[in-house]
């Protein structure tokens, strides 16, 4: 089988060597690792990305089902990407008009 090269590669190699510099991982490292293991699942080609998401899993102490509970239940804990704490709070009536300060 050829292997095939990946649409989003070089946005995912950025991501993965992020990663991997990352000895404690927060909730959205979580959730990007776990995305980038299921988009490459099955993928022929990437194989160097593969690699390192299997070392970083290694780096962090996980197996792919323990990365897996845990993006479930941060995503299940109200994480959604690129929100901040101060996002999550109150139904957005109730704060100022940043830019009009």
């Amino acid at each position: 089988m050829k292997e095939q090269n990946h649409p989003l590669y070089s946005i995912d190699r950025d991501h993965i060597d992020r990663l991997l510099a990352k000895e404690e991982p927060e909730d959205s490292d979580i959730v990007d690792l776990a995305r980038l293991f299921l988009r490459y699942e099955g993928f022929p080609g990437a194989l160097d990305l593969q690699e390192d998401m299997s070392k970083a899993l290694k780096l962090w102490g996980l197996s792919r089902e323990t990365l897996n509970i845990k993006a479930r239940t941060i995503w299940e804990a109200g994480f959604r990407p690129g929100r901040t704490v101060d996002d999550v709070v109150g139904s957005g009536f109730d704060t100022e008009d940043k830019e009009n300060n």
